[in-house]
């Protein structure tokens, strides 16, 4: 499919193209219907609801409130009513406002504080928030402040006004976008390389964006689920597109031709691509086992981005890597290649002397890297879910203003009563009952409707408080059955509580999922029970950090501030399974990539400690850029203007660099040199029951005079049915002193010289490895600079010959 994409591009662009404009186009036309449903069934909260709905049909639109507060006297005062009914008056005869409900009114006293400082109106628009127009939003907000004057702040609250005041749409993808274009052009050094990782995730997040927004008409959709969609969308799209354009370049810079290097790229990292994406999408639909309509949605969004990201992979980059050409290399890597030819991409530089300090310090590197952890995993212990609302906005908002001045005039808990809903009983005895409860500000029956009566509850403390959770549940375990009346707990800050309630109950049913499908992918992928084991700890180690991290910043308010996200409360309730399925993708991914490279080398020398080195060094540069892109993309969701938005940014942002920086450069590998061997130990019995998965393609090998012979040395050559087996020969080359040799080239050739097999260059500890098609005799050469170019000849039996080799000024000393 590679091939066929890079020789018909035209044919795959304009296929993109059209899918890009033609679903953006029908979802522009279509609109949004984004639901936000989050009861549960069975739950107290929405039994309330359903009866509320059936008493109360809602056939009125979004209720906003205009607060305001006079520094001197009262708020009816001829000075302070002059000049805000007017502005009342002209927001009452605005098209798409329905009703306005002022405290000036004859039944509006309730609608002034006890000292007479404050007051709020309501103003119910026809429509409900994400159909009442923007323009209208902000012609209600002008009117309204224009009555502001000395000693008078006018301030307003409520879904409608909330959407006003949101930054525009798409600022942090933008902001994301840049952010990792820096971190690409760094990293490859090449404009068009640059760009390449950048078109192909936006093109498939455009397309996912449009899909989805088509979708939200057939489906409850969240609001919240575009954005999310967006986050990982943008995220692991980018970095897809990174791991096969870094491995296509690596082929050019070898001496392949541009189409081959894009052959052999797809076959490679489009592989674990593939494999990647599928278990992010698998993780995401682990979130179905928490059996929450509300998250379905999510799942659909977040799954469908990441489908697209992988599709443009692996259809859309090899096309463009076909426009590019050689120009997907920078000028002055081009003009290398043609003047010093193919060049050796052994690992070296810091990444291989990190490799090589883990190496040879693995209690320590484990040590310090553990305690890191626990130490941001602790507040994690006081970790308490529940919801966002317009107080835990900026404090430069109108609608936190609002919040605050309805607060102090009103009662902390005005901003979120409860609806406390009566079928059967004498409801006069239960409001009675209600009103001696402790917590309880404020009582206020409805006239009941078709037998059904709604009891307003103020609670003294906020809707985010624990003392307002405790009042719910005193009034269903207590109250209400001590009354003999059957009734049931409702409102916003009920319902919150019952999905957190939930939430708690069932997380630990899909943390468990989650693991198990974990384990047994990589029990499958690299035939070991240590593995999969050491990453599942991981895993959890990683979740609890990142949470640790979240619970400091949102929930005490460590920078909340700082980082212009609002004050600090509960976090949301959804988050941590979203979360968890995210972080558990991501963290698969980058130990696949980096295990896959350790599992080769382990399969050629059964040597653990090299395996673990070679592997570290090969792939942590790759992992951390990714992990960097990552990082920017989601801390720049911080500028979404969406509490939940910002939560799973920074949560998502700490959880990628905890992985990428501390748990898989340190953690890991030093754990596996501790291990020793037993990392890839699976019983007989098991090895041979089990499916096998390879994530990068088997090796195909031929017959070239005799010997068999790697089937990419040698250009155009059929693979016969009967592959042979290869082995390797590996060692370390020294100095006459004892001290490594960095950079040394030793090339294996057939007995007479005449064919080379492989070339390699020695790692900063001096280690090297060459693949050797299979038993017989070699030649083996090597070179540094400031030593004399030899060769010995050496025979290879079955298995790895270790072969360490001893430089000096004027001859190569071949030891073993």
């Amino acid at each position: 499919m590679a091939r066929w994409c890079y020789r018909h591009r035209l044919v795959v662009l304009l296929l993109w193209v059209g899918a890009l404009f033609g679903v953006g186009f029908a979802g522009s036309a279509a609109g949004t219907d984004y639901a936000n449903s989050f009861s549960l069934p069975n739950t107290d909260s929405t039994r309330a609801y359903d009866l509320m709905e059936k008493a109360f049909p809602q056939s009125s639109g979004d209720t906003d409130t205009v607060v305001w507060k006079v520094d001197d006297g009262t708020v009816r005062d001829e000075s302070v009513r002059s000049r805000i009914e007017p502005a009342l008056e002209e927001i009452g005869r605005m098209e798409g406002v329905g009703e306005v409900s002022s405290p000036y009114a004859a039944q509006g006293a309730a609608q002034i504080s006890e000292n007479g400082r404050i007051a709020y109106a309501q103003v119910t628009f026809t429509e409900q928030a994400n159909s009442v127009p923007k323009e209208l939003v902000e012609d209600v907000v002008d009117t309204a402040q224009n009555a502001e004057r000395a000693g008078i702040q006018v301030e307003l609250g409520g879904q409608a006004i909330t959407r006003v005041q949101e930054p525009p749409t798409g600022i942090a993808e933008l902001v994301g976008v840049v952010a990792a274009a820096v971190v690409l052009f760094v990293a490859f050094g090449s404009f068009f390389s640059m760009l390449l990782p950048l078109v192909v995730a936006i093109a498939a997040l455009g397309t996912g964006l449009m899909a989805t927004s088509l979708l939200s008409h057939v489906t409850d959709v969240p609001e919240v689920a575009p954005l999310l969609g967006s986050l990982i969308g943008l995220g692991v799209g980018i970095d897809y597109a990174l791991f096969i354009v870094t491995r296509h370049r690596k082929g050019i810079l070898r001496g392949m031709k541009p189409e081959e290097a894009a052959v052999t790229a797809l076959n490679t990292s489009g592989r674990a691509v593939l494999f990647a994406g599928g278990t992010v999408c698998i993780a995401l639909a682990g979130m179905l086992v928490m059996n929450m309509r509300f998250l379905d949605g999510v799942v659909i969004a977040t799954s469908l981005t990441v489908v697209l990201s992988v599709l443009a992979a692996t259809t859309l980059l090899p096309a463009l890597l076909g426009l590019l050409g050689m120009r997907v290399l920078s000028r002055r890597q081009r003009r290398r290649l043609a003047a010093a030819g193919p060049e050796s991409e052994e690992a070296s530089g810091l990444a291989a002397r990190w490799s090589v300090f883990v190496e040879r310090r693995p209690r320590s590197v484990a040590v310090t890297a553990l305690v890191a952890m626990v130490i941001l995993a602790l507040p994690v212990l006081s970790l308490r879910l529940g919801a966002t609302d317009q107080g835990n906005h900026q404090e430069s908002t109108t609608t936190r203003q609002a919040y605050d001045l309805l607060a102090e005039g009103f009662g902390p808990g005005f901003n979120g009563p409860l609806q406390v809903v009566a079928e059967r009983g004498d409801t006069d005895a239960l409001v009675s009952a209600i009103r001696e409860t402790e917590g309880v500000a404020q009582v206020v029956a409805a006239p009941p409707a078709q037998g059904i009566t709604v009891i307003q509850v103020v609670p003294t403390t906020s809707p985010q408080s624990e003392q307002t959770d405790q009042l719910i549940d005193r009034l269903r375990d207590d109250v209400i059955p001590g009354s003999g009346t059957e009734a049931h707990v409702g409102g916003v800050t009920a319902i919150f509580k019952d999905f957190a309630s939930v939430t708690g109950e069932r997380l630990p049913y899909f943390i468990a999922a989650i693991i198990t499908l974990g384990f047994l992918l990589l029990l499958v992928a690299f035939r070991s029970l240590v593995v999969p084991l050491t990453a599942a700890l991981m895993n959890l180690i990683a979740a609890a950090a990142s949470f640790g991290v979240l619970v400091a910043i949102f929930q005490w308010g460590w920078g909340t501030e700082l980082l212009g996200v609002g004050k600090e409360g509960p976090i949301t309730a959804f988050l941590p399974v979203i979360m968890l399925s995210l972080l558990f993708g991501l963290s698969m991914d980058y130990q696949v990539f980096l295990v896959s490279r350790m599992h080769e080398e382990w399969v050629h020398t059964k040597d653990n400690a090299r395996a673990v080195r070679v592997g570290l060094a090969e792939t942590s540069r790759v992992i951390n850029c990714a992990a960097l892109i990552m990082i920017c993309v989601f801390s720049a969701f911080v500028l979404s203007g969406d509490m939940e938005g910002a939560m799973a940014g920074i949560g998502l942002a700490a959880a990628v660099a905890l992985d990428a920086f501390i748990l898989r450069t340190a953690l890991v590998p030093a754990a596996m040199h501790l291990l020793g061997n037993s990392n890839w130990w699976l019983p007989d019995w098991l090895e041979k029951r089990l499916p096998h998965l390879a994530v990068e393609p088997r090796e195909e090998a031929l017959e070239v005079g005799g010997a068999t012979v790697a089937a990419e040395n040698v250009p155009h050559a059929r693979v016969p049915d009967d592959k042979a087996h290869s082995t390797v020969v590996h060692g370390f080359v020294r100095g006459a002193d004892g001290e490594p040799v960095e950079g040394a080239v030793l090339t294996l050739h057939s007995q007479g010289g005449g064919l080379r097999l492989d070339r390699v260059t020695s790692l900063a500890d001096g280690s090297y490895i060459v693949s050797v098609p299979g038993p017989g005799s070699y030649l083996l050469s090597a070179m540094a600079a400031g030593h004399a170019a030899l060769a010995r000849h050496m025979t290879v039996g079955d298995g790895a010959l270790v072969y360490d080799v001893e430089l000096a000024e004027d001859e190569v000393d071949a030891v073993n």
